[in-house]
């Protein structure tokens, strides 16, 4: 009986211990989101890229066009973005965490962009896939809501 009790407490460990429907998923990519926050607001363009794909193959949208590539899409940051006045101060919110096929997910948000030189609103969509471990994103749509 003692075997038994001890065999039905380790499977309802198991069992209940899972993250349902992704849960884990979705909270490690809501910590990509929080880095890119904290990065952000601290005036650290090298910390926020490390979330985004090292790869020819990132794609960025925005209101000027596409730009591919991390290397691009660092540049484009830093022209569009030159000082800290620039930055200002970021809030992220997501609005839908949604799991697009294994090991990838998209995420619809929206940006607030509180600075001196003029406050920015928008909406964002990311792709994000889990790449040698880190979930990284490989797609970037974000325009500016006026």
């Amino acid at each position: 009986m003692k075997n038994l009790c001890a065999l039905i407490f380790l499977f309802s460990l198991t069992c209940f211990s899972q993250a349902p429907d992704g849960a884990k998923d979705k909270a490690d990519i809501l910590k990509v989101l929080s880095v890119q926050q904290d990065a952000w607001n601290d005036y650290d363009i090298d910390t926020f890229m490390e979330t985004y794909w090292k790869s020819e193959e990132l794609t960025f949208y925005g209101s000027a066009g596409v730009v591919k590539g991390w290397q691009g899409t660092m540049d484009r940051y830093k022209k569009n973005y030159p000082s800290k006045e620039h930055f200002g101060h970021l809030e992220l919110t997501s609005s839908e965490v949604s799991k697009v096929y294994d090991d990838a997910y998209m995420v619809m948000g929206e940006y607030n962009l509180t600075r001196t030189v003029g406050n920015m609103h928008g909406i964002f969509m990311l792709v994000l896939k889990r790449i040698d471990g880190e979930w990284k994103i490989i797609a970037d749509t974000s325009c500016e809501v006026k």
